[in-house]
């Protein structure tokens, strides 16, 4: 059975930047195919909620190994992608302008329920559930085309 969406994403610009690719740099450490999030489309820091949104092409560096002939994003490049939403969330919210490193401190519950291949927009939701000023834990929705392909559990640390 599919969890409730986070949010109503029809009621969401997808083409809307309230969080830009640079500010997101300046939050997020990834670089290179790392960098997970274009941008961010949504964010309500009271309810800690966000919407991001990263655009998939055929140069991405999973395309050529996995799975020749059939390139599918790895699971686990959806649970990084919600990590780091989660992390610009944490890092907005409690204002620390990214001078400290939010990293991985679990994952529970995930469910993949499809695929993104390239070409494909991955539309990622988090919401916390708990935020503390060295920890936070979030729920996390992955779309493409408005269907939910990921969902899990994100635990982020300050590390």
């Amino acid at each position: 059975m599919v969890s409730k969406a986070l949010v109503d994403l029809e009621k969401i610009d997808l083409n809307a930047e309230v969080v830009s690719k640079e500010e997101v740099l300046k939050l997020n450490a990834q670089r290179y195919e790392f960098e997970m999030i274009d941008k961010v489309v949504y964010l309500d820091l009271e309810e800690s909620l966000a919407v991001g949104v990263k655009k998939h092409t055929d140069k991405e560096f999973w395309v050529r190994g996995h799975i020749p002939g059939r390139p599918i994003m790895p699971g686990v490049m959806m649970i990084e992608t919600a990590a780091q939403l989660s992390s610009i969330v944490f890092h907005k919210k409690l204002e620390t302008n990214g001078t400290k490193f939010f990293g991985f401190g679990g994952v529970n519950n995930v469910k993949f329920r499809g695929s993104l291949e390239p070409g494909s927009t991955f539309v990622m939701v988090v919401k916390a559930v708990k935020m503390r000023s060295i920890l936070a834990v979030f729920e996390a929705q992955g779309y493409v085309d408005g269907k939910m392909v990921f969902e899990g559990e994100i635990t982020g640390v300050i590390i």
